[in-house]
């Protein structure tokens, strides 16, 4: 059974959710309909789908149910944002007229209520509620030993169809001296029972950023460090650099452009990280280092090779509709996908389990998948960028900053902006928001793009005022005004003449 730090009620009370020390393993009979192996949120969803769509079904797990994001990953990371933000608050609210007295916080209660929220949610990726769906549950490791059959703790699954969705894991890039040191990665960050007074965070992406804030608000004093010119090298500029702002307003020393030489142990405990910039090292003392710097699809030890199905460092090969190089198995999620999210991984396992049951020839490249980063203040992306729609001549951007949306100056959150990008016939191909709640505010975006709503639809929507939302309704406004050419500006004023 996999093991979990600390051994406390909360988490063993996870644990007989998500891989059960009784669970007795079934007993198969027949071939399967569909095998899934692994049993994150891309192998839930099409486990669960099939089973409801009446097809005999396995899934097989070798570590926890609900994988990375229930355990190491969106649902414990977002708890401790929580926490973060509210001790963020309680130090601004002064500027709102509202005296608090000094803040502290009890990093120790800040991880048990992670650890308890974890296990409230658990029962939803449970082994019985799988079983209970119609799911055959196999706990233990799967390894394929043919084109069409899987063995698991020494019993055979035979399948017609099989989705791999076996995710990904922290990268551990070979760093001289990092097996000299305990280092964090996505999984011991959330072990942590006491806080690291030195944080070095190294990766400035959304993980590396979004941690490397929430410790800084528990007290942490943090490092982040990069080789990249900037924090979020992979989003807009623009949005990157106000994010990158706030980070540093909070006291966090961004050591970008910078490479990580090696690891020593520290002095007096903890690690010394040695970096170097422009040809000069740098020395940095720690309590405790966070890997931050990417995933590793998860492809080893499962017989691929034996199953006949291709796969490299950057994972398992795919075609459009999410078919292997063995067209009897097909693979989603973090395995197969750049697109390294949950909602990613739910969409594009409906996709798979279509086109694996039903001959489907659905095609993964037509979803349109946003992203969001979860710092404060948010960065949200969906579609084509800034630079992409700079190159298009057939493209325009339109702008609205967050300081000219009510909702956003009443509350004093002012940071940031949203960017639509459209095309000459206004039809929506990207968008970049940053600010309060830009997660939230890229899904109104993303509806009228998978709907195909022009971006008038967004002026002509009747909205809430005030809210956030209205920043998107002034870019439908401003995309209006665009097509009242110096003609039809000529006619209206001589028709409004004529009937004074």
């Amino acid at each position: 059974m996999p093991h979990i730090l600390p051994d406390d009620a909360h988490n063993r009370a996870m644990a007989a959710e998500v891989h059960p020390e009784d669970w007795l393993q079934p007993t198969p009979s027949g071939t399967y309909n569909l095998v899934v192996v692994g049993g994150g949120t891309a192998g839930l969803i099409a486990a669960l789908g099939a089973a409801g769509l009446g097809a005999r079904v396995a899934l097989v797990e070798r570590r926890w149910l609900g994988g990375d994001c229930l355990v190491h990953g969106c649902v414990p990371s977002k708890a401790l944002l929580a926490a973060a933000h509210a001790a963020h608050a309680s130090r601004q609210a002064h500027a709102y007229g509202v005296l608090t007295g000094e803040v502290q916080v009890d990093f120790p209660e800040v991880m048990r209520r992670m650890r308890a929220l974890r296990a409230e949610i658990a029962h939803h990726d449970a082994a019985r509620r799988l079983a209970e769906a119609g799911v055959d549950v196999f706990l233990g490791e799967g390894r394929f030993t043919g084109p069409e059959q899987l063995e698991v703790r020494g019993v055979r699954l035979d399948f017609a169809r099989a989705i791999v969705a076996t995710g990904a894991r922290a990268l551990r890039p070979p760093i001289p001296g990092i097996d000299d040191i305990d280092v964090l990665d996505n999984e011991g960050v959330f072990e942590l029972t006491e806080l690291p007074p030195r944080l070095v965070v190294i990766g400035g992406g959304p993980i590396g950023c979004e941690l490397g804030q929430a410790f800084a608000r528990f007290g942490s004093q943090v490092t982040l460090v990069d080789q990249a010119p900037r924090v979020l090298n992979g989003d807009d500029a623009d949005a990157a650099a106000i994010v990158a702002n706030q980070l540093e307003s909070e006291g966090i020393a961004l050591r970008m452009s910078t490479k990580v030489v090696r690891f020593e142990p520290g002095p007096s405990g903890g690690a010394r990280t040695v970096v170097e910039r422009d040809g000069r090292e740098e020395v940095l003392d720690s309590d405790a280092v966070l890997l931050a710097v990417g995933r590793a699809p998860n492809v080893d030890g499962m017989g691929l090779e034996t199953a006949g199905v291709r796969f490299s460092r950057g994972g398992i090969e795919v075609d459009a509709y999410l078919q292997t190089t063995n067209p009897k198995i097909f693979a989603s999620g973090d395995v197969a996908s750049k697109f390294k999210f949950t909602h990613a991984a739910d969409a594009l396992s409906r996709v798979a389990l279509q086109n694996a049951l039903f001959f489907g020839f659905k095609k993964a490249s037509d979803l349109v998948i946003p992203w969001a980063t979860f710092t404060e203040p948010e960065l949200a992306h969906v579609g084509i960028d800034q630079e992409e729609a700079s190159r298009r001549p057939d493209v325009s951007i339109f702008e609205a900053p967050m300081s000219r949306n009510d909702r956003s100056l009443l509350e004093g959150e002012t940071q940031g902006f949203a960017r639509v990008y459209a095309d000459n016939k206004g039809r929506i191909l990207g968008a970049t928001i940053v600010g309060r709640h830009a997660g939230e505010l890229i899904g109104t975006v993303t509806v009228a793009m998978t709907q195909g709503l022009p971006l008038s639809a967004l002026n002509d929507t009747i909205l809430p005022y005030p809210t956030r939302t209205m920043v998107l309704k002034r870019l439908g406004g401003e995309y209006n005004r665009t097509r009242l050419t110096p003609l039809a500006a000529t006619v209206l004023r001589t028709l409004l003449a004529w009937r004074r």
